[in-house]
């Protein structure tokens, strides 16, 4: 694909100056590593988590310029030009702050965890207000900004398992680079700053600060984290799919719909349907549906 913005106008990402902002001792990231292409970070870096688990510790990243063979949920493809957005995957080792580790339920909040660390982070940056729709998306009115998606990577010699979550944010895509028409990007939102560098050190503090808050109440998601509201609140308060009629399709092929109400103690939405009953949905794709015109 040819793209109207050269390689000059579209700069690379600072890797030292990235792993100076946010690895140990300044911050608190154990690695950061930058690779100019791969076919998935999220791929790539539960590999290095299964492969060499002592060299890619708790809060590890792997980042790209370009990701030929991303894919999100229900195995979508996510490709870019190069350097016109964002693509990071973060491995996470979850424990409480005595060590112990997190319940594995916790980890369904993980990618919920990640993109709500990141509309705040580009809330942040950009002035833009982004929402979050279910179950892992990242949306400005309507339309697609970010995708986020957690994969599990089986623990080692009885260790628990680790998780890599993964972000895809589209930054300087122009309509004609768009995957889909209901997508968006930063620049054609008119953020205030399309800088990657910017956006993607104000992204993996925001994550981080929120992992630890989220590790210190041994992951509930319905107590409160130190600095004020519980993960469950504050993911609820950003969601635009809470209140909407919407059709949940569920991954044996049956179809629920009905009205979002909430989101469950471990993440899954709450849809009540026209008889009232009310259906816990865990995983699927879930497409908002317009209200009726009389």
């Amino acid at each position: 694909m040819t793209s109207r913005y050269s390689n000059l106008e579209r700069p690379g990402l600072d890797e030292n100056g990235l792993r100076e902002a946010l690895c140990r001792p300044q911050g608190p990231y154990g690695r950061l590593d930058l690779v100019e292409a791969t076919g998935s970070t999220n791929t790539d870096l539960a590999e290095h988590c299964v492969e060499d688990p002592g060299n890619w510790p708790d809060l590890s990243v792997l980042t790209a310029e370009e990701q030929t063979a991303g894919r999100g949920r229900l195995d979508r493809i996510w490709t870019a030009p190069e350097r016109s957005s964002l693509f990071v995957s973060v491995l996470l080792r979850p424990h409480n702050p005595e060590g112990r580790p997190l319940p594995t339920q916790s980890y369904a909040w993980m990618s919920l965890l990640a993109a709500l660390a990141l509309s705040e982070s580009i809330e942040e940056r950009t002035e833009i207000s982004p929402q979050l729709k279910w179950p892992n998306d990242v949306h400005v009115d309507g339309r697609k900004l970010a995708g986020v998606l957690a994969q599990l990577v089986p623990g080692a010699n009885a260790e628990p398992p680790a998780v890599v979550v993964g972000a895809g944010v589209n930054v300087s895509l122009t309509d004609q680079e768009l995957p889909v028409p209901t997508a968006t990007s930063l620049l054609l939102e008119y953020a205030a700053t399309t800088d990657r560098n910017i956006l993607l050190k104000a992204y993996l503090r925001r994550l981080s600060a929120h992992y630890g808050d989220f590790t210190a109440v041994d992951g509930d998601a319905t107590r409160p984290w130190k600095g004020g509201a519980s993960l469950l609140t504050r993911v609820s308060e950003r969601m635009v799919t809470l209140g909407q009629d919407v059709q949940a399709d569920l991954p044996n092929g049956s179809v629920i719909t009905g009205r979002a109400m909430n989101l469950d103690s471990h993440g899954a939405l709450v849809v009540r349907d026209e008889d009232g009953e009310r259906h816990t949905v865990s995983a699927g794709d879930v497409v908002h549906l317009r209200p009726l015109t009389l």
